[in-house]
């Protein structure tokens, strides 16, 4: 049931259907692959792989826009020191929402005799599905990022219903969460829209000729704070207690069953006939004419004490009494099973936990290795410290271990410990705290049932002592909280998104029929903790013989798990990471004489978006097109794509006599031109050239441009290349400005530079440098480490580091291709004169070498002479490629500054 040897290991790159997961050997996946799957999964999953490669055909022009805005448009995302970063989905998010859209859009699926097309089991059976309105359920493993999946489905159904005339699609949402704690982590999301806005879910206005933002209007509504509820345009977000209609009895701490209380939100009572509230949330949501209803955590749905379907179902019958009906259901959820483990036979996408551990999309699972677990024992004792000591005091050794390592790097580390009964939490809460004072003072005990929830019961807790409780266990995470482990009967449960959790100890065992619990389990722990790293990050697992058992049986999901010696002396050794950092005291270095002070120089190349007005179309000397001829059919369907990837962004439909707009192909090009070339701004200066170009350069003659034949030629490969080629060359060489000089803003000092981890693998502890290592980068590390080792021995070398991203020394440079970019350097030295040596290692030719170096050059003369105004270095720069460095080993650095002498000036 391994992985197939050709699965991508990145999460972004688009996975086939002949290399993802299944239950199976590998030789069995022409016979079995869509047997052992989610019911409906292996056929939809390969038909919206060819979908996908047809460019969405099929779709509404609103889905496709949606798609190739989302999934097939770079997004740059500005961060708060001002540089931008590109935010990407990954795959999993965007196979689930293709899936979705192709079903609805394409397929017309509506009901559960539509999605019975696609059963490739033969055992699934109308009698399966108990709704009679179009569900899709998609199954997520924990921390893939289920709400982005929501957030652009919420979208995709607005807009559809906005712009597809025949639309059955809604603009109200019911988002449902089963407990508090789950819809305090969407609040985090959904308040004030922030997701909508923060990430790319809503085009720019002029994206396939709409105005997306300004046609997005939506009011949300959280709970009972209800606002002015509009016929369409909200978003309803609440738990599901909020949508029971009808006399239905307020939980209470009197209860003699607590569950339902601790499911219910702390605060102001729910707001229905038990209040004196006038706000009935059940009762405004049972009055909309159109919903769309989203479900998170959605394995509850079957749930009996919480009659979730039941309350689903009389929206509907509602809406069916006004001849209406519910307009969707999308449910999400890591588990989609049934108590008897039986999958929710509405699955349409899967990403399983195996795929998403491969891809670092959350952490690997490692467990003690065989040696390691040998030496634990439990000893016969009725004291459960006594009987789980070995246990106990490993978990301890290990969260010491990687509470350091994170510590380092601003991170705090969580230790959890699983128990096997509610009267043992305070013992070993109190026997943490004994054998290691790190801890003392700092663990939460946190009673809890059997199912994860609360208990009120064995502690004797007031009620705002247990809301205090849950407060401190969703600030655990942060250096705040004085907490650094959790003892518990289990792991609270699911939307409790603590990302710190590095070690999980387990004193229990379980059993249940269904698969949920061991995912659940690991799933505390599986979140990861440095966000917008792809770097691999590790949860150490352990526990009793019974505990590791019940772990291990998710194996049959295809999780496998890494072994590692974990306590003792091989325990103390091994690194999951390795932590670059600047040396202390106790290295013995004097880290102020090793110190290199760089200075940090204003931009020396600019884009100057002001000058874009002074573009002059009819100068361009580009080739001319002649007007091909298409007939009325042919000028029908209009499909315009993106300059660079060449793929669909929109399509204009033409019908009888109507004319397309000319201006919305206008400015799709000018756009185009903005975003490909990194401008930020200057719309209203492009616009009009672009429009006299297309007009009277880019053909033979001048034409008209409300001719459909003419709209018709623009969406021609061979008008959008020069179009783009013509407008990136002029643009380039009047907006890119070298101001000529540079003075120093401030100075970049490698002392300063922050902790930061990288993967384990060689390294240099080089004494000259305040680095305790030097890492070569993952695929040049051996010309790195090499070219390190040189300069450790090289007698006139003072002082040198590895200029890593950390450090933030990089250049920006004009391409080869014109564009404006940056650029990092490999090595900063200081010899024993006190010239400061940027130096480029290169393995093989790239195209950009000759512009970084002549950057490069530049940049050590602005230096050089910046710096000698205030009796600072002088600075150089060096070009070693491998081969020589290899062949032509110098035994100094000023050799290799004699003799290695590519880019530098005669």
């Amino acid at each position: 049931m391994a992985l197939h040897p050709e699965f991508p290991r990145s999460p972004y790159e688009i996975l086939s259907p002949e290399v993802r997961w299944f239950p199976a050997p590998e030789d069995m996946r022409e016979s079995a692959y869509e047997k052992l799957l989610p019911p409906l999964v292996a056929k939809i999953r390969e038909e919206v792989a060819a979908w996908r490669r047809a460019g969405y055909v099929g779709a509404s022009a609103t889905s496709r826009a949606l798609l190739q805005w989302w999934f097939e448009t770079d997004h740059m995302i500005e961060q708060g020191d001002g540089t931008q970063s590109q935010f990407r989905y990954y795959f999993a998010q965007r196979e689930a929402v293709e899936s979705v859209i192709w079903l609805y859009d394409v397929r017309g699926a509506r009901d559960k005799f539509d999605l019975l097309r696609f059963d490739a089991s033969g055992a699934v059976s109308h009698g399966m599905f108990e709704e009679d309105w179009p569900r899709f359920v998609v199954k997520m493993a924990t921390g893939s990022g289920k709400t982005k999946v929501l957030s652009l489905l919420v979208a995709w159904s607005f807009f559809h219903k906005t712009y597809e005339p025949e639309s059955q699609l809604s603009r109200n949402f019911l988002l449902i969460a089963p407990n508090i704690i789950v819809l305090d982590r969407l609040r985090t999301d959904f308040d004030g829209l922030r997701i909508f806005f923060n990430d790319p879910v809503l085009p720019d206005n002029g994206h396939a000729g709409r105005n997306w933002r300004d046609d997005f209007q939506l009011a949300l509504h959280i709970q009972d704070d209800v606002r002015i509820v509009r016929p369409t345009g909200n978003l309803f977000l609440t738990n599901i207690h909020r949508v029971y209609l009808g006399e239905v009895p307020e939980p209470s701490l009197e209860d003699e069953d607590l569950r339902d209380y601790f499911l219910a939100p702390f605060g102001d009572k729910p707001a229905g006939k038990t209040t004196d509230s006038n706000t009935d949330l059940g009762e405004i949501i049972r009055e909309v004419d159109e919903l769309a209803v989203f479900n998170d955590e959605a394995h509850h749905i079957h749930d009996s004490r919480l009659a979730w379907f039941g309350c689903i179902r009389d929206i509907h019958h509602r809406l069916l009494q006004k001849d209406l009906r519910l307009s969707l259901q999308i449910d999400v959820t890591a588990t989609p099973r049934h108590n008897n483990g039986a999958i929710f036979v509405q699955t349409v996408s899967d990403y399983p936990l195996v795929e998403a551990i491969a891809q670092n999309v959350v952490k690997h699972p490692v467990l003690p290795d065989a040696a390691s677990r040998a030496k634990l024992a439990e000893h016969q004792s009725p004291i459960i410290t006594e009987k789980y000591a070995d246990y106990l005091r490993l978990g301890v050794e290990e969260w010491r271990k990687s509470a350091a390592e994170h510590e380092k790097l601003g991170k705090k580390a969580v230790l959890f410990v699983m128990v096997d009964d509610t009267r043992n939490c305070d013992e070993v809460g109190e026997y943490l705290q004994k054998v290691c004072p790190e801890l003392n003072d700092a663990v939460l005990v946190i009673h809890t049932k059997a199912n994860g929830e609360i208990s009120e019961a064995a502690s004797g807790k007031s009620k705002d002592e247990l809301e205090k409780l849950r407060k401190e266990s969703n600030e655990i995470d942060t250096w705040k909280s004085k907490h650094r482990a959790i003892v518990s009967v289990l792991m609270l449960k699911e939307g409790w998104d603590v990302r710190n959790v590095t070690g999980i100890v387990g004193l229990r065992a379980y059993s249940a029929k269904s698969n949920i619990l061991p995912e659940q389990t690991l799933g505390r722990g599986l979140r990861r903790m440095y966000f917008g790293s792809e770097q691999r990050e590790t949860v150490s697992v352990m526990g009793t013989p019974a505990f590791m058992e019940f772990v291990e049986s998710i194996q049959h999901e295809g999780v496998t798990f890494e072994t590692a010696p974990m306590g003792g002396e091989a325990g103390g050794k091994r690194e999951d990471s390795l932590i670059v950092e600047v040396d202390g005291e106790a290295s013995g270095k004097d880290i102020d004489a090793l110190d290199i002070a760089l200075p940090r120089l204003t931009r020396r190349f600019n884009r100057e978006y002001k000058d874009l007005g002074e573009l002059q179309p009819e100068t361009f000397g580009n080739p001319k097109l002649p007007v091909k001829p298409f007939t009325p059919e042919q000028t029908r369907e209009i499909v315009f794509k993106t300059m660079l990837e060449s793929e669909v962004d929109h399509t204009i439909q033409l019908d009888g006599d109507s004319a397309g707009d000319w201006r919305s192909v206008v400015a799709f090009f000018a756009r185009q031109l903005l975003k490909d070339l990194r401008l930020v701004g200057g719309y209203e200066l492009l616009y009009p050239k672009v429009r006299s170009f297309i007009r009277d350069c880019l053909f033979t003659q001048s034409v008209d441009l409300n001719d459909p034949v003419i709209l018709r030629n623009l969406s021609e490969p061979e008008a959008s290349k020069i179009i783009f080629n013509s407008f990136r060359t002029a643009i380039n060489a009047l907006t890119i400005r070298d101001s000529g000089a540079s003075r120093i803003e401030g100075h970049i000092k490698l002392r300063d530079v922050r902790p930061f981890r990288t993967e384990p693998r060689s390294f240099l502890a080089a004494k000259k440098s305040v680095f305790n290592k030097i890492v070569g980068e993952l695929g040049a590390d051996g010309l790195e480490l090499a070219f390190a080792a040189f300069l450790e021995n090289a007698p006139d070398v003072q002082s040198f580091a590895k200029n890593y991203m950390a450090v933030g020394f990089k250049l920006d440079y004009v391409k080869a291709d014109g564009e404006l970019s940056t650029y990092t350097p490999d090595f900063i030295a200081r010899d024993t004169n006190g010239k400061v040596w940027i130096i480029e290692t290169k393995g093989r030719e790239e195209l950009d070498v000759p512009q970084k170096m002549t950057r490069l050059s530049q940049w050590c003369e602005d230096a050089s002479a910046a710096s000698e105004e205030h009796g600072g270095s002088a600075y150089g720069f060096v070009f070693v490629d491998q081969a020589s460095f290899e062949k032509h080993k110098p035994t100094n650095f000023a050799a290799l500054a004699a003799s290695f002498r590519d880019y530098q000036e005669a």
